[in-house]
């Protein structure tokens, strides 16, 4: 496989892993904000994120990626993406953020839960306020516990950014396919191998991480 090939692998990787940057970039908080509002005491709130929360959750995130991109313009609207590559790229975004942010949620919601309420009665007792109870008692504990199933669902991101050459992304696949149309099998193997690279170093990374969390016995 020459130096062409595999350059123009690795410019559709880039793309992947920009799409995969963005979205944990914005689904991370978006998702701790949602699963606040999925255990409001504000009965109202709660059941509208959770209605909200399970439509997410329920829809395959390719049919999510096909209403956001496409729905403008079936409605008669003008479509806010046009046909640039950025704006295919932003909508694919879009796409990611809000199907992951309610995956993210569901884990921070559980985590948070799993905490016994005496931990907090402890720190209202010492005088300690709401947030200083949830960053300076909470927080850690909970992060400790979301390490594995969080792991489980970026690593499962990774692979999902494949489905951005649905809107014509020239991701790593996308390009990989334009040479199997050419007849050539290789670079389409190949492409796993850079899968395989980056999924291996995020297993490290995030086994690495559970290592120095172990201090939080929970």
């Amino acid at each position: 496989m020459d130096l062409i090939i595999v350059s123009r692998l690795a410019e559709g990787f880039f793309l992947n892993c920009k799409l995969f940057a963005l979205t944990l970039l914005f689904a991370l908080p978006l998702g701790l904000i949602i699963s606040f509002g999925s255990m409001s005491k504000v009965k109202g709130i709660a059941y509208i994120t959770k209605t909200i929360v399970w439509v997410i959750r329920g829809l395959p995130l390719l049919l999510l990626l096909l209403i956001i991109y496409y729905a403008p313009g079936l409605i008669g609207e003008s479509s806010p993406w046009g046909t640039r590559v950025s704006g295919r790229f932003t909508a694919a975004t879009i796409a990611f953020v809000i199907n992951y942010a309610c995956y993210f949620s569901e884990i921070f919601r559980g985590g948070i839960q799993s905490i016994p309420v005496g931990q907090t009665e402890a720190g209202q007792v010492l005088g300690m306020t709401k947030s200083q109870i949830f960053f300076k008692v909470i927080l850690m504990q909970v992060i400790k516990r979301i390490v594995p199933p969080m792991s489980n669902e970026i690593i499962t991101l990774v692979k999902d950014t494949t489905l951005a050459r649905l809107i014509a992304n020239k991701e790593i696949l996308m390009m990989a396919q334009e040479y199997v149309a050419r007849g050539l099998i290789v670079p389409l193997f190949s492409s796993g191998l850079f899968f395989l690279a980056f999924i291996g170093g995020l297993t490290l990374l995030f086994g690495w991480f559970e290592r120095k969390l172990d201090y939080f016995r929970v």
